[in-house]
């Protein structure tokens, strides 16, 4: 410890070993030591007793559309990581839609890298697209340093990132695996989809009906079929149908390399709540009924679905109409979701080394960053956020940090108040004030 230019020390750490007493020792941005609580403190080192407040990773989320460049009135680097630094997040990876242009060949992703540069409050990675005609482009962003990859397998909502059919992904999943890279998908039939009653209006129940669980189900199934036969690594994004879980957790148990992630308005929020016309709770796959919430919360318990995720997709507030038909689908919540997650994981039982495991630990395994990431521990950068867990808070919409004022949890009573957020040792935030943009672009190669 002699060589720690700064001390953390709080009376709950959570470590990879468990929660915990102790001292954590900091120094170039990289976690040098986890020692016993009272450790003596080094000649040199500052010391930040945090007291009873509880030292979490920082948290890595994985699924984020910051919209920037093109679509910048939505969103942008700026707003979309102050949001995450408030809320203890560290680590953010860009989806590849809806910036414009989309992140779907190396020049738009350098294009992107351009943008992020100088606005990021934490550390940003991307995710590259797959297209109908972008198979030529796929390793090439792959070796400029993209995660992976998103795929549709029904229309996107936007017109320049069409999705893929049966095809299309074969080959598209063919060529990824040939370099053993990811391809994470968002899953929904669009047979089923164009089968099923077509919403117009206000009401929830009619747009909850056009979604059907079998859209997802059968898009899953067809999903594991294609990485069963190419022994291809695929990952589905924001799981909502607990109808899935079966074939899921069976495909696990035959070996094929699938992954899974929800997301905190599935966890949080039901369909039996959202008032018609409130298209700030419309998303797709949609908000459903308490009881399929319950079949997601056992799924985590037992390590079917991987790991917990925003899916933090906003737009100005004229788009969220009450014509659940015609609104924007996409739910806000960067700064809300450790709270939101960890509000209803105490009530049913779970702790916050349950959360870490979610929300970081797994999230940065996916991203292959769980050298630097992820966990409390010797070696890895010193991203930290520090929580008041058993404090409570009421959402203001106009406090969040995320450019436009829209957020499903107006209202909610939350516990966990972020204290602050720490990046590779610096204090990024603390009582809403904001440290200047430091945040670094990752690749893959980190």
């Amino acid at each position: 410890m002699s060589d720690a230019e700064l001390v953390l020390r709080s009376t709950r750490v959570i470590t990879p070993e468990g929660t915990r007493a102790a001292s954590v020792a900091v120094a170039d941005g990289t976690i040098t030591a986890v020692l016993p609580y009272d450790a003596p403190v080094p000649a040199g080192a500052r010391l930040e007793d945090l007291g009873d407040d509880v030292l979490l990773p920082g948290l890595v989320d994985t699924h984020v559309h910051v919209n920037d460049p093109g679509r910048t009135e939505w969103e942008g680097f700026w707003t979309a990581t102050r949001a995450a630094a408030a809320g203890g997040i560290t680590t953010l990876v860009d989806m590849p839609l809806n910036s414009l242009p989309p992140t779907t060949t190396v020049d738009h992703l350098r294009t992107k890298q351009r943008v992020a540069a100088d606005k990021a409050h934490v550390d940003v990675g991307f995710w590259g697209g797959a297209l109908p005609d972008n198979v030529k482009d796929l390793r090439p962003l792959h070796e400029a340093g993209v995660f992976g990859f998103k795929a549709f397998l029904s229309p996107s909502g936007v017109d320049e990132f069409p999705h893929l059919d049966q095809e299309q992904l074969a080959r598209s999943l063919a060529e990824i695996a040939a370099f053993d890279g990811l391809l994470i998908v968002h899953a929904e039939d669009p047979h089923h989809l164009a089968a099923a009653p077509q919403p117009a209006g206000p009401k929830y129940a009619d747009f909850l009906a056009s979604r059907p669980r079998d859209a997802e189900d059968t898009a899953i199934a067809h999903l594991v079929d294609q990485a069963k036969r190419l022994g291809a690594r695929v990952h589905v994004l924001h799981l909502s149908s607990g109808d899935a879980l079966p074939l899921i957790a069976a495909a696990k148990a035959d070996g094929v390399r699938v992954t899974v992630e929800t997301c905190p308005h599935y966890l949080t929020l039901t369909a039996e709540e959202v008032p018609d016309g409130a298209s700030e709770f419309k998303c797709c796959p949609p908000i459903r009924e308490a009881a399929n919430q319950d079949l997601l919360w056992q799924a985590l318990a037992d390590g079917t679905i991987d790991c917990v995720v925003t899916d933090h997709s906003p737009s100005t507030a004229d788009l969220k109409t009450d014509d659940f038909s015609t609104a924007w689908g996409g739910i806000s919540g960067l700064q809300l979701s450790l709270p939101a997650v960890w509000t209803e994981a105490r009530r049913r039982g779970h702790g916050l080394e349950d959360v870490v495991r979610w929300m970081s630990t797994r999230t940065a395994e996916l991203a292959g960053l769980d050298a630097r990431k992820g966990a409390i521990a010797p070696g890895r950068d010193a991203d930290f956020a520090v929580l008041a867990p058993d404090e409570t808070f009421t959402v203001d919409p106009a406090a969040l940090q995320h450019r436009n004022p829209v957020t499903a949890y107006a209202g909610r009573t939350l516990y966990g108040v972020v204290r602050s957020t720490w990046l590779r040792g610096r204090r990024i935030v603390a009582g809403g004030e904001f440290t200047e943009p430091k945040g670094r672009l990752l690749t893959r190669s980190h």
